[in-house]
């Protein structure tokens, strides 16, 4: 596996104005192009979910944004509206994916996802695009720590958690588009101090080219 510190756009943080203005410049254009570009892509995508899972086809996932402030990510349900049981009933009957859970909170073989188009929407990262509507209001950032749930958060230190909400949370981040085979805790906070010590406009463009090469080969995506 290539080591993906060996590669990185190293910069100076620039100004802090002109990298946020950038920034900002850069998340409204790509969000507001694609959501025009996407719009048919996403209500054939809902209709989707709906026949084959009964539940809303969106879903408002309470998040931690910058500075602390709770915002509702947008999402297309790929999972069942009973996840939570499936998931600890899994857990509970294997070891094996107690043990994965535990290591990156990720499964490969994941009891709560819908079959077929939840996995399909999961591995091309469509799930995600509504996010760009939370780009647009300012809760997120194109490029940036992923927000991750209340569980994921408490395993890391609360000086890194600190750390993290001094950014915007991410649609794409450098941990997403690393290629380790496997997740773990210590690479996901590792890639995401790095980048919010690295980041500069020049290391968001890095971040945003690896992402389409990510959604094709799929990595991490399960």
């Amino acid at each position: 596996m290539q080591d993906t510190a060996t590669c990185l756009p190293y910069t100076e943080i620039e100004s802090p104005r002109s990298y946020a203005v950038a920034k900002r410049a850069m998340d409204l254009a790509i969000a507001g192009l694609g959501l025009v570009l996407i719009g048919p892509l996403l209500i054939c995508c809902c209709l989707a979910v709906k026949l084959l899972s009964p539940g809303p086809a969106f879903v408002r996932i309470k998040r931690v944004g910058v500075n602390g402030r709770p915002f509702a990510m947008l999402k297309i349900r790929t999972m069942a509206v009973d996840a939570e049981q499936r998931l600890q009933a899994h857990l509970a009957a294997s070891p094996a994916a107690a043990a994965e859970w535990a290591n990156g909170y990720k499964l490969r073989s994941d009891p709560r996802i819908i079959p077929t188009v939840g996995t399909l929407l999961r591995r091309s990262s469509i799930d995600e695009l509504p996010q760009l509507i939370n780009v647009v209001t300012g809760a997120m950032s194109i490029v940036g720590p992923r927000p991750f749930p209340d569980y994921h958060l408490a395993s890391f230190s609360p000086e890194f958690r600190a750390l993290r909400q001094s950014v915007k949370p991410g649609v794409t981040g450098l941990w997403q588009v690393d290629r380790a085979p496997t997740p773990s805790l210590a690479n996901q906070e590792s890639l995401d101090r790095l980048y919010i010590e690295k980041r500069s406009f020049k290391f968001d463009l890095y971040v945003l080219a690896r992402t389409f090469g990510a959604v094709r080969s799929g990595v991490g995506s399960f």
